[in-house]
């Protein structure tokens, strides 16, 4: 913890010198602007999808435009913000770790005097342009009622759901389960227990699967609040012999769900819309530079898909959730 606090206040103080250095020079002479976006794992498809957002809006607007990737450590993603500042970097879009690393990046970008926009997970306080963000507690609720559906179309009402979460220490996280168990607490179907993830792998996710599956004798879904690691849990349920009797409902998308939500492998996902999403935070960024007034939050809505809906979804999942443009 000591040495994160001292790496931030060492960035600090360059972040400061060097605003200090850019105020000084001719505004006019200066090249086309640049925007980096910051982003905790561009392994995630999630996040690569955003950056296709980000990069393709950019472009268009013919900004300079980076990537940084912190592979989901916080000391990789401050050193990244340090270097992107001393860069001179125009405009900042993150994807943070998590909500409270989001406040020491911000502390930082203001120093620098650079406008930040923040593209999911949020953050726990400090000043920015925008926050661009998911209707993360509404979607999970539309995701938990389609469950609740299925579950008593079978005749389960007294069946548990497992759920394998994102840190709950994010505001994204706590949305998606406040609304999803709103959803099931309506119904009167119990939860089952919850296991956050940390490394986000294969392994971590079949292994809690299994332990859920293990100790709920009468577990009937599984609820992955990602989506990535899907065949994860699907092993766990196949390896237990409970296929068929567990269902498996995701947050996220990934192209195979175009074909297992109709097929019945999945009961639906709740689809955010990332490629929209990194768009939209750099339209923020050019308004601003363009002097326009930028609304501080800018919420997307996630589209609650099942069978009965994706048909008629498919476009806007394509281009909006999947980013699958010409």
């Amino acid at each position: 913890m000591f040495r994160h606090v001292f790496l931030a206040v060492c960035i600090l103080f360059a972040v400061h010198s060097t605003a200090v250095l850019a105020s000084d020079t001719d505004a006019q002479n200066s090249p086309p602007k640049k925007i980096a976006y910051i982003v905790s794992d561009l392994r995630i498809p999630f996040w690569d999808i955003m950056w296709r957002g980000v990069k393709s809006k950019a472009e268009a607007l013919s900004y300079g435009v980076s990537v940084y990737s912190a592979d989901n450590d916080a000391k990789r993603e401050l050193e990244h913000v340090a270097e992107v500042l001393k860069s001179g970097v125009d405009g900042l879009v993150i994807s943070p770790t998590n909500s409270s690393a989001t406040v020491t990046i911000l502390k930082l970008a203001k120093a620098a005097g650079v406008p930040v926009a923040i593209s999911d997970i949020g953050t726990d306080g400090g000043e920015y342009l925008t926050y661009i963000s998911s209707d993360n507690e509404a979607g999970s609720y539309g995701l938990g009622r389609i469950l609740v559906h299925e579950m008593i179309d079978r005749g389960w009402e007294e069946g548990r759901v497992g759920i394998i979460a994102i840190p709950q220490k994010r505001a994204n996280g706590k949305a998606r389960t406040n609304g999803f168990m709103r959803a099931l607490n309506e119904a009167g179907i119990k939860g089952a227990g919850m296991r956050q993830q940390v490394t986000f792998s294969y392994q971590e996710t079949y292994d809690y699967a299994a332990d859920l599956i293990n100790t709920n004798l009468d577990l009937r879904a599984l609820w992955l609040q990602g989506s990535d690691r899907y065949q994860g849990a699907l092993d766990a349920i196949k390896d237990a012999g409970k296929e068929g009797e567990v269902l498996l409902i995701c947050f996220d998308a990934e192209p195979e769900f175009l074909d297992m939500i109709p097929d019945g492998q999945l009961v639906g996902a709740g689809m955010q819309q990332p490629f929209l999403m990194g768009e939209k935070a750099v339209e923020a960024l050019d308004d601003h530079f363009n002097g326009n007034q930028v609304p501080k939050e800018h919420k997307l809505t996630v589209l609650a898909i099942s069978k009965l809906t994706i048909q008629a979804s498919l476009p806007t999942i394509r281009r909006n959730v999947l980013g699958l443009i010409d």
